[in-house]
């Protein structure tokens, strides 16, 4: 007998799933802002999205219509943070916090799509040690930026 794989080829460990109640227009969303490739659309008989995949770089992200929506936080590590963050916006989404460096190396910035969902977009820009992060959580632009990114609203935006 063969050995099966854990993990199904092309999926990873964890495998987020988005729960709106428009999965055609987070599939829009993600496809515009993050390049997003959709793999599969399954129709309900109502017309509804059953279950849809998308692949956003190297991670696939499930998703269906349900009545009740449920907001997720997921985190994008890209290449270029102000091109994306730029074309989250221009595709719909809303500032949650600006592109910040923060003490451990990554630029982050948050926005909400227009399903509710906040991404963090992350842009690794310096490799650092944990002793160096810890030094540097402490001086005052860094402990601002942290400030910042802790004081937005996650939740505020009422879901469609």
């Amino acid at each position: 007998m063969t050995a099966i794989d854990t993990v199904p080829a092309g999926y990873t460990t964890v495998t987020p799933w988005l729960i709106t109640t428009d999965t055609a227009a987070l599939l829009d969303f993600v496809t515009a802002a993050f390049d997003a490739v959709e793999l599969a659309r399954i129709l309900n008989e109502d017309g509804t999205i059953g279950h849809a995949e998308a692949r956003i770089g190297d991670a696939v992200v499930m998703m269906f219509d349900a009545r009740r929506p449920a907001p997720a936080f997921l985190r994008l590590y890209v290449a270029d943070g102000d091109l994306v963050f730029g074309r989250a916006l221009a595709a719909g989404a809303t500032p949650v916090t600006e592109m910040t460096l923060l003490a451990f190396g990554d630029r982050v910035g948050r926005v909400r799509d227009p399903l509710g969902n906040v991404w963090w977009i992350q842009q690794r820009v310096e490799e650092l040690t944990f002793e160096e992060m810890a030094v540097r959580a402490q001086q005052p632009e860094f402990v601002e930026a942290m400030r910042y990114v802790q004081s937005a609203d996650l939740v505020g935006q009422t879901l469609r």
